[in-house]
């Protein structure tokens, strides 16, 4: 496994255990409580995330079309200034507020802590398994174009951990609409 795709698959194990910590014990109030007007719950929060399965068909065209085309590398890999910037932007605690596109917009109605959770980590078992069929792969020069704007395009490598760093970013968010601060380290 490429170091870079073992780091992914790391995080993803941390992320996995942060939300399941994140909603042990929560009461159905609890997890749909909005902590002020216009401000998520931590249920919307987690159901936003799983909106990453309208993405993951993007991830696997980009994974088959990098295949298909035979674009392997060992890396390293170097992404652009603005997969950078867009990953920076997304680590919490975030500095600026992003507009979320209607295609990604949570369900805005109360939601049973388990099966969201459940939801959450099957989408982030399917998305441990894309960046296992990615290893070969040349992660700078295999693309997404994402489902929400076809202009916005990211290379594979990129994409992953932007995806991670969206991730914690809302999971930080949910922490937050709990009223539990900020995550251990």
């Amino acid at each position: 496994m490429h170091p870079e795709l073992d780091a992914y698959l790391r995080q993803l194990d941390a992320i996995r255990a942060d939300a399941r910590q994140l909603v042990a014990g929560l009461s159905d109030a609890e997890f749909n409580r909005r902590p002020a007007a216009g401000r998520w719950s931590a249920a919307e929060c987690l159901d936003h995330l799983n909106m990453v399965r309208k993405v993951l068909p993007a991830i696997d065209r980009a994974i088959t079309n990098a295949a298909a085309r035979g674009l392997r590398s060992d890396g390293p890999f170097r992404y652009g200034w603005f997969a950078r910037w867009m990953i920076r932007s997304f680590e919490p605690p975030p500095r600026r507020r992003f507009r979320n596109p209607r295609l990604l917009e949570p369900a805005h109605q109360p939601l049973a802590p388990d099966a969201v959770l459940q939801e959450f980590l099957s989408l982030r078992d399917a998305l441990t398994r894309r960046v296992r069929q990615a290893d070969g792969l040349d992660l700078q020069r295999a693309i997404v174009v994402s489902p929400v704007s076809r202009f916005f395009r990211m290379p594979l490598g990129g994409y992953f951990a932007f995806l991670l760093a969206h991730d914690r970013r809302h999971l930080w968010q949910a922490r937050q609409a709990l009223g539990a601060g900020a995550a251990p380290e």
